[in-house]
């Protein structure tokens, strides 16, 4: 059975369309408007393991607040739809992540309870681009994500400097323990409750 969910979602703000497979091949086709978070997205569908179709337009005349946000949003809705009841998943997944000089934890639970650690402090300057991308963001993307998709996540970084290596590494991690935390590997619901 695939585990596969699509979505479009549309305010004022933003239009957004999301495809997600979990048990694809990382393919990822991604369009926001904005390169950088292009491709950090780029990064967890293909070290997420998971098929990831992004399209999205915001108003980004104003910030790029709100496509960021709304993406994860959206994100968050298709990995829970596609997931299901989450029978026979692993649950849990963590890793320590390194790019460079940069190093990041991140673990994971698809609990059903939605909650976010983010310990990942920044400098402050925007990653250069057309146009630049806040750091702060990715932040206000985790969240939004964790809170539509029900999990548990925490994400550290152990040391850093530059800060676009900060951000892929943490992206790079998420995906990887999103990558194990989904495999399945039994039929019943990993939890003593008989439900996540």
């Amino acid at each position: 059975m695939s585990r596969a969910a699509s979505r479009q979602r549309t305010t004022a703000e933003t239009d957004i369309t999301i495809a997600v497979e979990i048990d694809g091949t990382g393919a990822v086709e991604v369009a926001t408007g904005l390169p950088f978070f292009d491709h950090m997205l780029g990064q967890i569908g293909r070290h997420g393991g998971l098929d990831l179709r992004v399209a999205a337009r915001g108003d980004l005349d104003i910030d790029a607040h709100h496509t960021v946000e709304d993406t994860g949003i959206l994100l968050g809705e298709v990995l829970r739809e596609a997931l299901g009841d989450k029978a026979g998943v692993r649950r849990f997944g963590s890793v320590r992540v390194p790019l460079d000089e940069a190093l990041v934890d991140a673990a994971l639970d698809l609990s059903g309870r939605p909650f976010l650690h983010y310990e990942v402090p920044f400098p402050g300057e925007k990653i250069l681009g057309d146009p630049p991308f806040d750091p702060q963001l990715m932040e206000e993307f985790w969240r939004a994500v964790v809170t539509a998709a029900g999990m548990t996540l925490h994400i550290t970084m152990v040391r850093g400097k530059n800060t676009h290596h900060v951000i892929e590494a943490s992206c790079k991690a998420v995906a990887r323990a999103l990558r194990d935390a989904v495999r399945v590997e039994g039929t019943g619901i990993p939890s003593t409750k008989g439900t996540l």
